[in-house]
């Protein structure tokens, strides 16, 4: 039986993540017979950590998905600065923008998103505007962020708070200039935010909360619309994106906010999926990679017919903010208040020492958390919260992150951890592959991280891939 042809329209971090779990699934290519689509010139990189390269913390080599070889050693078809431009949902072809066209069986559209560039008098892309988004935005965030230069980060969200981290550490003077009453509104309460911008403004970055961009002039800055001035040379965009969907429009696919897919990630073409921040799915957020990545495996299991029975349930969104100082964690229920009747609710604010702990628990089980400048409790309760598993009943050990009692659930054990536990977030890599990665050679923390790039992101998860390290050693 010859191969189905598989045709993967964008090569970001979801294209990248399926065709390396179609490429697990069917090595020698019996299967699938596997084409990949993608704008950039460069190979698949992790966009989760640009930050880090703005920061100077990582080179651009280094946070690549994958190397030049890789389409040489997978024979895969890689097409790189390619572009889909249509598809023929008849004839089932993808034409592109050389010309070329390529036919399929099975068609994946993982085109991601688009910067939204807000409607401001001036503000233009250009050299010194900046939409942070790409590998090539960070070479140009870079080249106009000349040392000890003003520079203004529009947008106080995840993304623009770990460009401002990143600038503000290379000697930039940095202003965040965010329209609404406090920082990451989507996913801190107002205490948390308030800590957590005063732990930036110590970092030295400044802060215009509540007011919005009114006019850019080149040279010279912006003014807001309160009437003030904020001077910078450099501007970094980070307004949050818009889905890519053109093609799916064009096509005729139901198009509502994102393009629409049900639990087998179909879009209304059952022969065209839809994955990433293209797609919308009642279970998953936007401009998180860790959806993106699930709804990877699950088709992959689709397509190579490895798992017919695969499905996309939704994903437990765990958002790590990425700077240099700062140890932010945010799950579940961010905004639930101590007047909620049905839930339990813990909060622990100490400003002066930049450190904020909220817990949410319903039915025994943690529901929500925010954990800032906590590592040891940001460690457990995300696990807690992974597995499901009851809260010990020293809740207050808990949410500071102090030894429990004996007895009580350990949520750190190797152990207990199911091999679909997630160790390294910034990665996707799980307990099991980390085990298959020791049973492949890799038997100590570096050699892990080599083989399955976990520890390579933020850092956050070195202890725990240390654990695991030990834990197959004892064995």
């Amino acid at each position: 039986m010859s191969p189905r042809s598989v045709v993967i329209a964008g090569y970001g971090m979801a294209g990248a993540r399926l065709a390396d779990e179609i490429q697990r699934r069917d090595p020698d290519g019996e299967r699938v017979r596997l084409t990949v689509v993608g704008a950039e010139e460069h190979t698949a990189y992790n966009r989760v950590l640009l930050s880090s390269v703005v920061a100077g913390t990582m080179r651009p080599e280094a946070v690549r998905l994958h190397d030049d070889e890789w389409s040489s050693r997978t024979r895969a078809d890689l097409r790189r600065g390619v572009s889909a431009t249509s598809i023929d949902r008849d004839a089932r072809r993808v034409h592109l923008d050389d010309g070329s066209t390529v036919d399929y069986d099975a068609l994946v559209l993982a085109t991601g998103a688009n910067p939204w560039m807000p409607p401001v008098e001036g503000l233009e892309p250009g050299p010194d505007v900046v939409a942070f988004r790409t590998l090539d935005d960070c070479a140009r965030i870079l080249d106009a962020a000349k040392l000890g230069a003003p520079v203004a980060v529009l947008g106080g969200g995840l993304l623009g708070l770990e460009a401002a981290r990143g600038l503000a550490g290379r000697g930039n003077l940095v202003t965040v200039v965010h329209p609404m009453p406090h920082i990451m509104e989507r996913q801190l309460d107002a205490e948390s935010a308030r800590v957590l911008t005063r732990k930036l403004e110590e970092l030295g970055v400044a802060f215009r909360l509540g007011v919005g961009a009114a006019r850019y002039v080149s040279g010279d800055g912006l003014k807001l619309d309160d009437g003030t001035h904020v001077p910078a040379d450099l501007i970094v965009v980070s307004t949050g994106v818009r889905p890519e969907t053109k093609l799916a429009v064009d096509a005729g696919l139901t198009v509502e906010g994102g393009i629409v897919v049900d639990d087998l990630l179909r879009t209304s073409d059952g022969r065209i999926h839809a994955i990433g921040d293209c797609a919308k799915h009642p279970g998953a957020f936007g401009g998180l990679v860790q959806p993106a990545w699930e709804q990877a495996t699950v088709v992959a299991d689709l397509v190579t017919g490895t798992k017919s029975a695969s499905r996309y349930r939704g994903t437990q969104a765990v958002t790590r903010l990425k700077a240099r100082g700062i140890d932010l964690t945010a799950l579940g229920e961010t905004m639930t208040g101590a007047d909620d009747p049905t839930a339990e609710v813990l909060t622990f604010s100490d400003p002066a020492g930049c450190r904020y702990g909220k817990l949410v628990i319903r039915e025994n089980r943690v529901a929500g958390a925010i954990l800032l400048g906590l590592p040891d409790a940001a460690a457990t309760i995300t696990q807690l919260y992974d597995r499901g598993t009851p809260v010990p009943e020293d809740r207050l050990a808990v949410l500071l992150g102090r030894s429990l009692p004996p007895g009580a659930p350990s949520a750190a054990s190797p152990a207990d951890l199911p091999a679909s536990a997630v160790i390294c977030r910034c990665n996707a890599v799980t307990k099991g592959r980390l085990v298959e990665a020791w049973r492949g050679g890799a038997t100590d923390v570096p050699a892990l991280a080599g083989a399955t790039r976990a520890t390579t992101g933020c850092g956050g998860c070195k202890d725990a891939v240390g654990g695991v390290a030990k834990w197959l050693a004892a064995q």
